[in-house]
């Protein structure tokens, strides 16, 4: 008996999926660490939900490891596949894990510093509890890498574009996984327009042509694009040099971009769609909060709309895209030019197409599965089929 272990850590959650290679059932072993360092945190796991103390991703993986250990799992484990947000030029595939590969990750942290440094304590962890255990490496950024060069290309001067300053975009195994049921629903068909909504406590989209990408929001890191529930997104340079010439150093531009701005900055209350949603009646700067986010949701998809020339297929993913019916209803509002047109009952109960009989896009909800992306591009580098446990 051996099992295959999927970590996906992301800025407030750490999610987890446990595979059996020889089986043959249909759901994972599968549990989430949600809202770490936030107020609440909760630990869910077989559909039950109980608190715990989250203070950060330490704790969280601690906690998984005890779980794994009472039920007698960890000691079965193949191999530990892992979600890693940024693998710059050099890695546009899923890699074993080997000392150089943490070594030159660290070097990338940079790019990525909401993300890298969680992901590898976890790679780091692991090794420690079991140094013999086969790592493997999923890249958010290797899903882009066959995306046209004018689509990475920055208008500064070439040499810089030579040292790898490009837009890479993530989100990847995402983006991967729903490509494949699009592909499974025959929604992918060649010259398809998709666009794919990934909104979550990052968000992103990616605009996809058949099954090859084309574009995607996010660009050099994941603080670029749109506004997200503690990230910035883009902002005009000079906001940046203006920043820098009252005295913001680097370590304190990047907090400030990546773990105070977006929702959390706008609102001055909380990063969390949720809460704000519950707020926004009687708080003007949560009201604002969410009215930026789908202003600026609504701009990323008519720009993706212009790039494909129009819309086939839209498809929202991810914790507020795949739940929060009032902000699909929101970016999508007088988007009916570009054919996009929703059905307010069936986007009320999150049903798996929202879009009116009479719109001419298809408008989609289709829950993300990257730990099954991650299992199966595990599986691949240490053999066999992946097959998920029976909960």
């Amino acid at each position: 008996m051996s099992y295959l272990l999927t970590i996906n850590s992301g800025s407030s959650s750490l999610k987890f999926s446990l595979y059996d290679p020889e089986s043959d059932g249909a759901q994972p072993v599968s549990g989430r660490f949600e809202r770490i360092g936030l107020v609440n945190p909760v630990f869910n796991v077989a559909g039950k939900s109980q608190p715990v103390s989250l203070p950060d991703h330490d704790a969280a993986l601690h906690a998984l490891f005890g779980w794994l250990e009472a039920r007698g799992l960890y000691r079965h484990l193949r191999a530990v596949g892992h979600r890693v947000v940024y693998g710059g030029r050099e890695y546009e595939k899923p890699e074993i894990i080997t000392p150089k590969l943490i070594e030159r990750l660290r070097e990338l942290v940079p790019f990525a510093p909401d993300h890298l440094p969680r992901e590898l304590d976890a790679i780091q962890a692991i090794h420690r509890a079991h140094s013999g255990l086969p790592q493997v490496a999923c890249f958010d950024t290797a899903f882009h890498a066959r995306s046209p060069k004018i689509a990475k290309l920055y208008p500064l001067p070439r040499h810089y574009f030579d040292e790898g300053l490009i837009r890479y975009g993530f989100h990847g195994l995402s983006y991967a996984y729903i490509l494949q049921e699009l592909v499974k629903l025959r929604r992918a068909s060649a010259g398809a327009r998709i666009i794919v909504a990934h909104l979550g406590n990052g968000a992103s989209m990616a605009a996809i042509r058949g099954v090859e990408p084309i574009d995607t929001t996010m660009g050099l890191t994941p603080c670029g694009g749109m506004m997200m529930s503690s990230r910035c997104g883009d902002l005009d340079p000079g906001v940046v040099l203006s920043l820098i010439e009252r005295g913001l150093s680097s370590p304190v531009a990047r907090r400030l971009f990546n773990e105070q701005s977006g929702l959390l900055g706008v609102s001055e209350i909380s990063s969390d769609m949720q809460d704000l949603l519950a707020m926004e009646s009687d708080n003007l700067y949560a009201a604002e909060a969410i009215a930026l986010f789908c202003y600026e949701a609504k701009k990323s998809l008519g720009l993706l709309a212009a790039v494909l020339g129009g819309v086939d297929t839209l498809v929202f993913t991810a914790g507020i895209g795949e739940n929060a019916a009032s902000i699909r209803s929101r970016i999508c509002a007088g988007l009916e030019f570009i054919g996009i047109q929703l059905d307010p009952g069936r986007n009320e109960a999150n049903a798996p197409v929202i879009s009116a009989p009479k719109s001419a896009s298809e408008v989609r909800v289709i829950k993300t599965n990257e730990e099954i992306m991650i299992a199966r591009y595990t599986d691949e580098l240490t053999g066999g089929k992946v097959h998920p446990i029976v909960s």
